[in-house]
């Protein structure tokens, strides 16, 4: 790593502000103290240009030159345009939500530069933000690593695909990679090692880890990648939206907001004029209708084609894993029957077949029979629990593992075409097994989806409010170990 040479303006304690100079502008932030170590925390430092107007549904624009004004960088800023969070702390959102966060150990003059995790949130590609209590990275700082964590589009303002090219789809994407570009250019006045990113996420924030992973557009942004709970492979060959289905949804969002949906871009300029906290009152036929769209400069082919193609950043060190019961919080909230003690085997067929619609791959039968195999046709709670089980292998825990084992078989040594690093990366996968979050719905989620961010973050070092254990706060540190050595190290094998 480079010797580090301040750029930041390190106060004493009379004076905690904290000044770096980035392509942004100055940026204000200010030291803080994190379980008794100093840590300077960066709230919201705006890393493109607000994309309202004529930029709503566009790829996001790099900030031209520095504000003239110091950027206070102390307080929370906008969260992108979304439902309200039925959990955590109540968010202001805005369409000028493109900040990103920074939480860093003090850099010290002449110290070598600290290795960097760029955090992407999960929430389906329709909710999520950096401001949310559960992901403050001030704990994992601690850990002698910078933590950034990055506001992106979601719902249609970032994933509305259409055919118009200033309405390209998946610009939610977009926002992470103009995020990664502007971590190149600024973190190391944060004392930070452009050379040793490691971009982790979780569900949503995991999918899009996996997609930069395949997009060429992300090549050299990152050194090492953590994916927690999700990829892109839940359809195997076939993406879970196409481009022709993606059009479909747009122009029935068109239509709600009274947009013609005629030939032309009329329908699109309609929809940038409307009022944004309108688009709330949509609600799409299913949760999948925002995601990413292949066939773009930016995803220009599913997984599967970019692993048998070898193009893929082969290079690079990954770590992937899932919980152990991933389909239970989901289909639990997803589908109300699973809510009552008396689900039937036809009820568990019945969702099979709804789910087939979202996944293309199912054979339903097969599938019956092969997750109630041994069950009593009157035990209602084993029934539940086969569905949670099918539901977590179909949507997480199989594309996770598929996308790590496809990694490890096609990374032949750093030979991939365009990869001249010589180098293939390691890969690791686990299975997250300990959880005690508390409320008696446990006992029917297990270590359900979501169950491992609390100990990631170190949410158990710094929450008063909640009830955690001794062992809790253990796995925690444990947890957070694990996390930034790999971010340090790779797991040098």
């Amino acid at each position: 790593s480079f010797i580090h040479t301040s750029d930041t303006t390190n106060t004493d304690i009379n004076n905690p502000y904290v000044d770096v100079n980035t392509s942004s502008g100055t940026v204000r932030g200010h030291s803080i103290r994190v379980l008794g170590q100093p840590i300077n925390e960066f709230l919201g430092i705006p890393f493109a240009v607000p994309p309202v107007g004529a930029l709503r549904f566009a790829k996001p624009q790099a900030i031209p030159e520095p504000f003239k004004d110091v950027i206070n960088s102390t307080v929370p800023k906008n969260s992108c345009i979304q439902m309200r969070y039925p959990y955590g702390n109540p968010l202001t959102i805005s369409e000028d939500c493109l900040v990103l966060n920074v939480w860093t150990p003090p850099a010290d003059s002449g110290q070598p530069l600290r290795p960097v995790m760029v955090w992407f949130y999960g929430g389906a590609f329709t909710v999520g933000s950096i401001f949310m209590s559960a992901y403050n990275g001030s704990v994992l700082a601690t850990h002698d690593v910078l933590v950034v964590s990055v506001n992106y589009r979601v719902n249609a303002f970032g994933f509305l695909y259409t055919d118009d090219p200033s309405a390209p789809g998946n610009v939610g994407l977009y926002d992470q990679q103009l995020a990664l570009r502007w971590v190149q250019q600024n973190i190391g006045h944060f004392g930070g090692d452009p050379q040793t990113v490691t971009i982790f996420g979780e569900s949503a924030g995991s999918w899009s880890v996996s997609a930069h992973l395949t997009s060429p557009l992300s090549r050299g942004l990152f050194r090492r990648a953590i994916m927690e709970s999700a990829a892109q492979l839940a359809n195997k060959k076939r993406p879970i939206l196409t481009k022709e289905e993606a059009l479909v949804v747009a122009k029935q969002l068109a239509r709600s907001m009274n947009c013609t949906d005629g030939a032309g871009s009329e329908w699109l300029e309609c929809l940038r004029g409307v009022d944004a906290m309108k688009f709330l009152d949509y609600h799409p036929d299913s949760t999948y209708d925002w995601n990413l769209v292949y066939g773009t400069d930016v995803m220009p082919v599913t997984a599967q084609v970019a692993f048998d193609r070898h193009e893929f950043a082969s290079d690079v060190d990954l770590l992937a894993g899932v919980t152990a019961l991933e389909g239970s919080a989901l289909a639990y909230y997803t589908y109300p029957v699973l809510q009552t003690d008396s689900v039937t085997k036809a009820d568990f067929t019945n969702l099979v077949v709804k789910s087939e619609a979202i996944f293309h791959t199912e054979n339903v039968v097969n599938i019956t029979d092969y997750y109630l195999q041994g069950i009593d046709d009157h035990n209602s709670s084993a029934i539940r629990r086969a569905f949670f089980q099918f539901y977590g292998d179909v949507l997480i825990t199989c594309p996770t593992y598929l996308f790590a084992k496809l990694f490890a078989t096609y990374s032949p040594n750093g030979q991939s075409p365009g990869e001249s690093t010589g180098r293939s990366g390691n890969v690791f996968f686990y299975e997250w097994n300990y959880g005690s979050s508390p409320g008696a719905i446990d006992d029917v989620m297990g270590v359900t989806h979501g169950a491992d961010l609390r100990y990631v973050f170190g949410l158990p070092l710094t929450e008063r409010d909640v009830n955690y254990t001794e062992t809790d706060r253990r796995f925690a540190r444990q947890a957070m170990t694990l996390w930034t050595d790999f971010a340090k190290y790779g797991y040098e094998l």
